[in-house]
């Protein structure tokens, strides 16, 4: 995968809570700390998003994006 993005921060999936249209998906990173991203629901299912998966979280000025390899 290749992004202009320049902070990405890996870790692991440990909650994702669906909404109506919105699902708000953590990350454990480095050090244990967690790290919060609300995304809409279709991208949770295209990317398969589930409790235990590796994401990383790119960050670009005020938004936060997740992304997986694959």
């Amino acid at each position: 995968m290749k992004i202009s993005a320049r902070n990405m921060i890996s870790g692991r999936v440990v909650e994702v809570h669906k909404g109506a249209t919105t699902s708000h998906v953590v990350l454990e990173i480095a050090g244990g700390q967690r790290l919060f991203a609300s995304i809409t629901n279709e991208a949770v299912d295209d990317l398969g998003l589930e409790a235990g998966k590796t994401a990383t979280a790119v960050i670009k000025a005020s938004d936060v994006m997740v992304a997986v390899e694959g």
